[in-house]
């Protein structure tokens, strides 16, 4: 017997998703956990699998289209089974959501492909018309991309049909876009005409929306209050160089960064000033024995905060590695939920930016983000001499209903002791 198969909640705090990529076409029989698209939540890019066996019988969202969690999103039977009255029924569902698409094309009419681009004739003088990359288009002669990776196609004159994907069944991911523009397209992909001066409306993803909401709430709702210092970096680029040169000795050559530095200085500081690791509820103040930081990652989309766990107990190149994997996975929107969420404190380092000093917004419920600027190299005072110094400033931003400014004080304190004499990191 037919069912409605809905949209299911991939994510904690999801309430709707964006159809990135159907795996699956109508007509095609299914197994119970056979994936049936990727859809693109609040946090991440998430597999949506089968909860049934049967035929696929009909999709009622194509790639795109942002489904309520709940909503109708297909249909599963056998095959051959009339679902005119489950298609109705959907049908009243997908009109009273704003988002609801127009209505597709008949279960018994093909879905019409896109159209190759023409090959200009021999006698117009053109070069040919590149080949289509077929792993990255579908049956139906649809490019396997996101709403995203399709903007910046647009923005960049590029021909997604002559893109090879390296995401998965063949799908173009925005690094495959990489070093590609419409003035210098590579072997194999085409140069398109001027972009349109007029702006472009791009609707929000559901990345996006979940940053906006977060940030407005914390700014609304969070009283923040901002403690600075500017650490003497010349001892922390001193030991960096050693250790990488020592690090790249072995087999396979290994290397940290400043970050990795900044992530296992701020964990160690915590641990000597234990109450800015905090977090505020109506009822009690949480002061948290494990020391997790979420490290912000810049992604396509705005920022994520993957979390490295039990910092205090890893070592530095440990650090490098989780932060590595953690960073390109997230790139990819292929972190799960949990990986993402129950930080402790956070961090946000713009230095490799050029940025000298910012100030970061407090990432809820954690109750402080250190924002962290560039190594300056500057004249400095000692001793009454002026040198040549190196410089690094650092804000903390202090959710004031759980750490007071005295609080925020020491633990910038306990950090700058850290930092200042590095050489303490290699033995925690």
């Amino acid at each position: 017997m037919a069912k409605i198969v809905e949209m299911p909640k991939l994510s904690p705090t999801m309430e709707e998703g964006q159809i990135a990529t159907w795996h699956v076409k109508e007509g095609d029989a299914v197994d119970v956990d056979d994936l049936l698209a990727e859809v693109e939540t609040d946090k991440a890019t998430m597999e949506f699998r089968s909860f049934d066996k049967g035929v696929l019988l009909k999709i009622l969202f194509g790639d795109g289209a942002i489904v309520r969690l709940g909503d109708p999103v297909a249909i599963i039977g056998e095959a051959g089974e009339d679902v005119s009255d489950l298609v109705a029924q959907a049908e009243k569902a997908k009109a009273s959501s704003d988002d609801a698409p127009a209505a597709e094309a008949p279960k018994d009419e093909a879905p019409a492909a896109t159209p190759a681009p023409p090959a200009p004739s021999p006698a117009s003088g053109g070069a040919s018309a590149p080949a289509v990359v077929a792993s990255s288009v579908d049956a139906t002669g649809r490019v396997k991309a996101s709403p995203y990776v399709r903007k910046l196609a647009r923005e960049r004159g590029l021909d997604l049909r002559t893109i090879s994907g390296s995401g998965p069944g063949g799908r173009i991911v925005a690094r495959d876009l990489d070093g590609t523009s419409a003035g210098s397209a590579p072997a194999g992909r085409v140069a398109a005409a001027p972009v349109s001066r007029e702006p472009e409306v791009v609707k929000l993803s559901m990345m996006r929306k979940t940053i906006a909401r977060r940030l407005t709430e914390s700014k609304q709702n969070v009283p923040h209050f901002y403690l600075t210092i500017d650490v003497d970096a010349g001892p922390l680029v001193a030991l960096r160089k050693q250790l990488n040169t020592d690090l790249g000795q072995l087999d396979p050559p290994k290397k940290v960064s400043f970050n990795d530095f900044v992530v296992k200085a701020v964990a160690i500081a915590i641990t000597r000033s234990p109450t800015v690791n905090a977090t505020f509820t109506p009822d009690a103040l949480i002061y948290h024995r494990r020391v997790d930081i979420s490290v912000a990652v810049a992604v396509d989309e705005g920022l994520v905060t993957p979390v490295v766990r039990n910092a205090d107990q890893k070592s530095l190149v440990q650090i490098n590695e989780e932060v590595a994997d953690l960073a390109g996975r997230a790139r990819d929107k292929k972190l799960k939920p949990e990986e993402m969420t129950n930080g402790t404190f956070s961090i946000s380092n713009l230095g490799m930016f050029g940025i000298d000093e910012f100030s970061a917004v407090i990432n809820p419920p954690e109750g402080a983000i250190l924002a962290v600027g560039g190594i300056r190299k500057e004249p400095v005072v000692v001793e009454g001499a002026v040198v040549p110094g190196q410089r690094m400033k650092m804000t903390l931003s202090c959710d004031h209903r759980v750490v007071d400014g005295a609080v925020g004080a020491a633990f910038l304190a306990e950090l700058r002791k850290v930092l200042e004499r590095p050489t303490q990191i290699l033995a925690f």
